[in-house]
């Protein structure tokens, strides 16, 4: 076989939005920690000890062999109308099935809802920080994105309200309520009522995600927002952290004003989603599975949790405890999958990382989770992957990295 080679090779013009697409820096970092030994505290990874295989088995013979060829073959761009009768049953508030859409993975309906709702120059509004890969799905289409000031308990209500009368409407506010990617944090009742009732009074729709709110240690979260007003909110939710991520399957629910089109841009990016995963779910799911399943995360989740907020207040001993700006500070999530830190003053978590790495172990700097003015003290921490014994001396390795690393007093 002979092949040809031309001397003028061949112009290819990218779109204006592919600039605009950036590698994820998580699985740019994650890259780092298939290093032998590496603990790591950066992925957003489910542990994979949760990961109900015996009942997957079962179900995926079952369904090749009642319902093979269905599974095999392509179908609805909704997706598999028993799998949106039980996603509609397991949510909290009246859901009517045809306001379900399946989703290959929640982070499919974040490009759907950028793909319908955002233009050029349109203001998007989120949290701050929020979630990485919301903003890699926003930004192809060129919006305006607006940080909101966010407390512990969520977005500020004040803010937002001054940043809706600056410039035009925005078209949407992205929040993550429970146990955000990446702070950890719960928005509280009181600031839920309050955003609700602003948002409906500023006409401004909310996109609610909330891929962990199942994962709760003590108590469950406050009622979801899309709950309180169903109508001016588009809301998110994924079978990976609670099943297994591998199958790429999520869901939305979305009003009828949002919905066809939702339903237009799945068509367009998919099809639909696997018909054989979406039966296997939906059979495992049979029998209250997740009922009995779930609370065995939580409990492996805390117990990790528990160990890594032991392990910070052991091995974070310096500084000076008058003046928290020395030390590093951290907060404790009531669930979820993530902790964030902050460093003392004058320390840099992107710079840290290389030393950090050097002793054997990994984070994520909180850089990118910013829309804007990020906070470069910042990290974020992952407890759910590493063993008790590995994020024991993951800690104990990280303290030691920014001991070495903390600036010289003048």
């Amino acid at each position: 076989m002979t092949s040809t080679t031309h001397d003028n090779p061949t112009h290819w013009s990218l779109a204006r939005r592919a600039g605009r697409m950036n590698p994820s820096v998580i699985r740019e970092i994650l890259k780092v920690t298939e290093k032998p030994g590496i603990i790591s505290f950066a992925g957003g990874l489910p542990s994979a000890k949760t990961f109900p295989v015996v009942e997957f088995s079962r179900a995926c013979a079952t369904v090749l062999r009642d319902d093979a060829h269905a599974a095999l073959q392509y179908a609805s761009s909704e997706g598999f109308l028993p799998l949106r009768r039980m996603v509609a049953d397991m949510l909290p508030w009246d859901v009517d099935p045809a306001h379900v859409l399946i989703t290959t993975g929640s982070q499919q309906g974040l490009d759907l809802v950028a793909k319908i709702l955002i233009d050029e120059g349109s203001r998007v509004l989120v949290e701050t920080p929020t979630y990485l890969g919301a903003l890699q799905a926003f930004t192809p289409m060129e919006p305006e994105v607006v940080s909101i000031d966010s407390d512990a308990q969520g977005v500020r209500v004040d803010d937002l309200r001054r940043k809706c009368r600056d410039g035009d409407a925005p078209r949407f506010l992205y929040v993550l309520p429970n146990f955000q990617n990446p702070t950890g944090r719960t928005m509280s009742e009181a600031r839920r009522a309050e955003l609700v009732s602003a948002a409906a009074e500023l006409g401004l729709p909310i996109v609610e995600d909330n891929p962990y709110g199942d994962l709760w240690f003590d108590q469950p979260p406050p009622l979801p927002l899309t709950a309180r007003n169903p109508g001016g909110c588009i809301y998110l939710g994924s079978f990976s952290k609670v099943l297994a991520p591998g199958l790429r399957l999520g869901f939305l629910v979305a009003p009828d004003a949002v919905f066809p089109k939702l339903l237009q841009a799945k068509q367009a990016a998919d099809l639909h989603s696997p018909s054989f995963n979406q039966r296997m779910i939906a059979e495992v799911m049979q029998d209250g599975f997740l009922a009995r399943h779930i609370p065995t995360i939580r409990a492996q989740y805390k117990k990790q949790r528990d160990a890594m907020l032991a392990a910070l207040s052991r091995e974070m001993v310096f500084g000076n405890d008058d003046d928290p700006d020395s030390r590093v500070t951290w907060n404790t999530p009531e669930g979820g999958m993530f902790l964030w830190a902050r460093l003392p003053r004058g320390m840099d978590a992107v710079a840290l990382l290389a030393r950090a790495v050097d002793k054997g172990v990994a984070f994520v700097p909180g850089l990118a989770f910013f829309a804007d003015h990020p906070d470069p003290r910042s990290l974020r921490l992952s407890f759910v992957t590493p063993s008790v014994a590995e994020i024991e001396r993951g800690v104990a390795a990280l303290a030691a990295a920014i001991r070495e690393s903390m600036p010289v007093a003048a």
